[in-house]
């Protein structure tokens, strides 16, 4: 299935819509009955498709051959966030079965993911400035890939926050934790008007990239959690800190962002549900139906466990349950898309962009 779709960065989706299973799971503000069994079983899963795209791609021997393509390009940002969120699916389960072996693997991984994706925050948008034809109709939702990945750093770097020595090593983390959460957020400011514009002023976009309007919710939910996070651990890395004041702090920032991820969720669900009656074609942007909502997850539990409030552990469990519909229907459209009688369809271009459409990694 070669011919279908060539090997590209946007696959990595796969294993972020999947790790970002086992660490939701890890961290509910309910009890949630076989959450750790299903929690395990994705994590060596994640690991596994990690490890074939990989291959996969390194046969073709050109790792990069998809920076020219204006569309592909940004995808490269996924690869950064798989590696990163395999780690902290690693961390979150993989000590009960590696023991000591876990905390290598999650800190490699968590170190590859960061320095790769401080290279695409980089690298993309200048490929994008010098290489790409932009049009007042280029931006979708991918657009936000490259330049996400600090913030999955800042979000999932402070759990190895305890393992550095107290005083300078645990400080300098901390604050290079924090300028990678700055980094992704004030990027997410700039790129999200462009892609708010090119919606209202030229619609959804082709079928094959809708999907791509659920990406928005991954810097959100991302961000949400990330403060929580990086509010949490100030304490330890600068001590002296006032965790009151950190909380009000992340409460302050946390909530309004929350409030607009659930009204960009409601106006994206409608708009995939419009396009879905039109015809919805099965492609690798699919998978931006899980990892984006699983951050919105994580997001709004750690806004439940700041306030224990009902409304917020409800709302997790609901957009848990969102999440847990979305992963079971793509991963099972993709398994029918491997298989021979799969369906097949074929890359589509529009003025020479690539519609990322296509059956086959």
């Amino acid at each position: 299935m070669e011919d279908v779709i060539p090997h590209g960065p946007n696959w990595y989706a796969a294993v972020m819509g999947t790790g970002i299973l086992a660490v939701v799971l890890t961290d509910l503000p309910f009890d949630l009955p076989g959450a750790s069994y299903a929690a395990t079983a994705a994590w060596p899963l994640t690991l596994a498709l990690l490890v074939a795209i990989t291959v996969v791609g390194a046969r073709s021997g050109r790792p990069f051959r998809h920076l020219g393509d204006p569309v592909l390009a940004h995808f490269y940002g996924a690869t950064a966030m798989g590696l990163m969120t395999a780690g902290a699916a690693t961390g979150a389960v993989g000590g009960r079965w590696l023991g000591p072996l876990a905390l290598p693997l999650e800190t490699g991984l968590w170190v590859t993911g960061t320095l790769l994706g401080l290279a695409t925050a980089v690298v993309v948008p200048y490929c994008a400035i010098t290489r790409h034809e932009v049009r007042d109709d280029s931006a979708f939702g991918g657009w936000l890939m490259p330049v996400v990945p600090p913030m999955v750093s800042a979000a999932t770097g402070t759990a190895l926050l305890d393992h550095l020595p107290a005083g300078e090593p645990r400080a300098t983390l901390f604050v290079l934790l924090c300028a990678g959460f700055g980094i992704a957020l004030i990027a997410t400011f700039l790129v999200l008007p462009a892609i708010w514009q090119r919606v209202l002023r030229h619609g959804p976009g082709a079928p094959a990239l809708v999907p791509t309007l659920w990406i928005v919710l991954g810097p959100l939910g991302q961000s949400v959690t990330a403060a929580y996070h990086l509010t949490g651990a100030a304490p330890l890395a600068l001590p002296g800190q006032d965790p009151t004041v950190l909380r009000m702090l992340f409460l302050a920032f946390g909530l309004p962002v929350w409030g607009f991820a659930l009204l960009w969720l409601a106006l994206a669900g409608a708009l995939t549900l419009r396009q879905v009656r039109a015809g919805l074609p099965f492609a690798p942007t699919w998978w931006s139906f899980t990892f984006p909502v699983g951050t919105l997850v994580t997001g709004t539990t750690a806004l439940a466990h700041a306030t224990g409030l009902v409304l917020l552990a409800a709302a997790t469990g609901v957009l848990l349950a969102l999440l847990v519909v979305a992963w079971t229907v793509v991963a099972v459209a993709t398994a029918r898309a491997f298989l021979p009688a799969g369906p097949v369809t074929r890359p589509a271009r529009d003025n020479g962009r690539s519609r990322l459409v296509g059956s086959s990694p």
